[in-house]
C-alpha cells in the first residue's frame, strides 16, 4: 500500500496512477470521505494523459487514525509530505468542499515553485461559519448539529446525509442513486470518528481570506447554486472576489456532489481550464 510517514509519525496512504512524466493533477477530496471519492475524476484525467494523485486525509479512509492534528495546517503539511515524497512538479491541485480549503491553504503555505494552478470546487473558504465579519455564514448551531448526530449514530446521519442534501436526492423530482449513497456510506465509515468530529470545526471554522489572498497561481472556483452544504453566495463569490487570478463558474441546479452526479460537465470545465 502506498504512503508516506508524516512529520508526527502517521501513515497518510495515497494513490498515484499514471505515466510519471505527465502533468500531475492531485486531488483532495470532502468530509468525511477518501480518495476514492475522485475515482472517476482519476480515471478520465489518466486517459488524457496526466499523472494523477489523490491521498486519504489523516483520520479517513485507509490513513491513520489519529487522535490530533485534525486541522488544516495539519492538513496541508500532509499533503505537502506526500508531493514531496513524489517529487511532484507544475502540479494543478483540485479540491472538493473541505478538500478546497485544504488544497488553498496547501498552495497557500507550501506550494511555490510546485503549484501551477488551483480548482476550488463547492469549497468552503473563505469562510463558512456566520460571525461579526461574516454576517452571511451559517450559525455555530448548523455545525453543532452535524457534531451531536455524528457522536449519537455516526452511521444513519451520514446514511442520511448522503441520501439528502449532499447530491440533491431530498429535492422534488431527484432520483437517488443507491450505489452513490452506499458509496459515500463506505467511504465515510472506513474513517475515525475523532477525526470526522473534529474536522468539522477545520473545515467551519477555519478563515482561508488571507490564504486566498496570497495565491498567485490561475484559479478555477466552480459551484452549485443549489448546494445545501456550501451555500453558494457565501462562498464561491466572495472567494472569487479574494483571489488575484480567478475564473468563476457557477451552475444552475447543481448539487454540492456535483462531481459524482455530474461528472461529464465537471470533468469538461476542468480539462478546459487545465489546458487554456
Amino acid at each position: 500500500m502506498n504512503s508516506v510517514t508524516t512529520r508526527d509519525g502517521l501513515q497518510i496512504f495515497y494513490k498515484d496512477w499514471g505515466p510519471k512524466a505527465g502533468q500531475p493533477i492531485f486531488f483532495h477530496h470532502g468530509w468525511p470521505l477518501s480518495s476514492d471519492d475522485w475515482d472517476t475524476q482519476m480515471l478520465y484525467f489518466v486517459g488524457q494523459g496526466h499523472r494523477v494523485v489523490a491521498h486519504d486525509r489523516r483520520g479517513h479512509g485507509r490513513s491513520s487514525q489519529a487522535s490530533d492534528g485534525h486541522d488544516m495546517d495539519h492538513y496541508a503539511a500532509d499533503v505537502a509530505a506526500v508531493v514531496e515524497h513524489l517529487d511532484l512538479r507544475n502540479t494543478i491541485h483540485i479540491g472538493h468542499s473541505t478538500g478546497g480549503g485544504e488544497a488553498a491553504r496547501y498552495v497557500a503555505r507550501h506550494g511555490n515553485g510546485r503549484a501551477a494552478k488551483l480548482v476550488l470546487i463547492g469549497a468552503v473558504p473563505p469562510l463558512m461559519l456566520k460571525t461579526a465579519a461574516n454576517p452571511g455564514g451559517l450559525p455555530i448551531e448548523v455545525f453543532d448539529g452535524l457534531r451531536r448526530e455524528l457522536a449519537a449514530n455516526r452511521a444513519q446521519f451520514y446514511l442520511d446525509f448522503a441520501s439528502g442534501p449532499f447530491y440533491g436526492y431530498n429535492r422534488p423530482g431527484a432520483k437517488p442513486s443507491q450505489g452513490i449513497i452506499l458509496n459515500w456510506w463506505r467511504q465515510g465509515m472506513m474513517g475515525g470518528a475523532r477525526a470526522h468530529y473534529d474536522g468539522i470545526k477545520a473545515f467551519s471554522e477555519t478563515n482561508f481570506s488571507e490564504d486566498l489572498k496570497s495565491i498567485v497561481v490561475p484559479t478555477l472556483v466552480l459551484h452549485g447554486d443549489d448546494d445545501q452544504i456550501v451555500p453558494v453566495a457565501d462562498s464561491a463569490p466572495l472567494s472569487a472576489r479574494l483571489l488575484k487570478n480567478c475564473t468563476l463558474k457557477i451552475h444552475e441546479s447543481l448539487p454540492h456532489g456535483m462531481c459524482t452526479t455530474h461528472a461529464d460537465l465537471v470533468n469538461a470545465d476542468l480539462l478546459s481550464f487545465i489546458v487554456a
